[in-house]
């Protein structure tokens, strides 16, 4: 006996148990083709780097051995290439962790197992510098959206083994780096204008207790993209350019990141 599945039961309905079975295939279609990636099943590599920006997608894939451009639909755009014979992706995942979260759950679905975000981020401690590449241990989650996952005690840890190849590939490539722990909020003027913010008491108080905690950049989505994947069980870690966003800055960090995913893949198939 060979138990069917939920679609082929779907299948051998009639009359008007039919409108179920419709009513599931359109269902199954959307989900089959994801909602609103310019992508389908097969269309995305295993390794993907998610920039914030559409823009920086081509900047991004510019730096591979050779890339295709695949699309755009609403903040999100794509392309695919190789580096030094890996398949690899970047796909855009706009401003903050709602459209983060969009990205990664169906990245995730056709098949994407390790995200590297390239962003910006302001400074919080004093010892993060304007120009600094920073690498992501791990992000405050001071946005909505992971909230809508798992209780806020749960951590938004970047994955060790991204991290540590990292910083192992800005060795190798002489790229200089700071390491720590970023915040993740979810207003860009609540942190830069929080004086006019009916809650500026409530916000500068949280700023001073980063700042206390050794918190060293801000930005927002990376809290999402943490929380996201580990309950996946996928892979995710974050570089980010403190105050800049020059081409060549995208450019050294996606350098950086590239070396990461070269490193790793050996790895893998060594193991």
């Amino acid at each position: 006996f060979k138990q069917k599945t939920a679609y082929e039961i779907s299948l051998g309905l009639v009359g008007s148990e039919m409108c179920i079975r419709d009513r599931y295939l359109i269902m199954f279609n959307k989900v089959e083709q994801v909602k609103h990636l310019p992508l389908k099943i097969g269309e995305v590599a295993r390794y993907v780097i998610v920039p914030g920006d559409p823009n920086r997608v081509e900047i991004i894939a510019s730096m591979f051995d050779d890339y295709k451009l695949q699309g755009s639909k609403r903040e999100f755009n794509a392309a695919i290439g190789s580096y030094k014979g890996i398949d690899v992706s970047v796909v855009s995942t706009g401003i903050g962790g709602p459209s983060t979260a969009i990205a990664v759950e169906e990245l995730a679905y056709i098949g994407a197992e390790v995200f590297i975000r390239i962003g910006t981020s302001g400074s919080v401690e004093n010892t993060i510098k304007k120009g600094d590449i920073f690498i992501a241990t791990g992000a405050v989650r001071d946005d909505g959206t992971s909230k809508q996952y798992i209780p806020i005690e749960f951590p938004a840890i970047a994955d060790f083994e991204l991290v540590t190849n990292l910083i192992t590939a800005s060795k190798d490539l002489d790229i200089e780096t700071k390491v720590g722990i970023c915040q993740s909020k979810d207003s860009f003027f609540g942190e830069v204008e929080p004086e006019r913010m009916p809650v500026a008491p409530y916000l500068n108080n949280k700023w001073e207790a980063w700042q206390k905690g050794g918190v060293g950049a801000s930005e927002m989505e990376a809290a999402t993209l943490f929380t996201i994947s580990q309950i996946k069980k996928l892979k995710a870690g974050a570089v980010l350019a403190v105050e800049v966003s020059d081409e060549e800055t995208v450019k050294k960090m996606t350098k950086l990141v590239l070396e990461c995913i070269h490193i790793m893949e050996k790895d893998r198939k060594n193991e």
